[in-house]
């Protein structure tokens, strides 16, 4: 069993800037690969960001490269997610999950797909005023 908790959201300007963070516990954090997820109102939820269990490799949703890095901390079972210059279309639910099968890390697909991943946290509000 994995627990996750998100933490670091809050209401941000657009332009501005947030870190979450995620808390992990249970299993060695070092055995999975962690992602990043969001939902908006209204809508379902989406890919925002992976990395793999070493850190040596990240994947992004094309809507957030080069405003958005995944980064962790095996020492600390940490998982972060820096955002900046943040958009109304920003706006949503944070997730960030774990996925056991660390070594399914070949496609997009594998990396990207809520299916692939086994624990999820209970989200962190990310709200940008424009």
């Amino acid at each position: 069993q994995v627990q996750l908790v998100e933490s670091g959201g809050g209401l941000v300007q657009a332009g501005g800037s947030l870190r979450l963070s995620c808390t992990t516990s249970g299993r060695p954090f070092s055995n999975y690969a962690m992602g990043w997820f969001r939902q908006a109102p209204g809508k379902e939820r989406e890919f925002v960001a992976a990395i793999s269990w070493s850190g040596s490799s990240t994947t992004y949703a094309d809507s957030v490269k080069g405003r958005i890095t995944i980064s962790r901390d095996n020492a600390k079972n940490q998982v972060y997610l820096q955002m900046n210059s943040l958009k109304a279309e920003d706006t949503a639910v944070y997730y960030c999950a774990a996925k056991l099968s660390a070594r399914d890390w070949a496609t997009y697909g594998s990396r990207s797909m809520e299916s692939k991943y086994d624990y999820w946290g209970q989200g962190t509000q990310v709200t940008v005023s424009s």
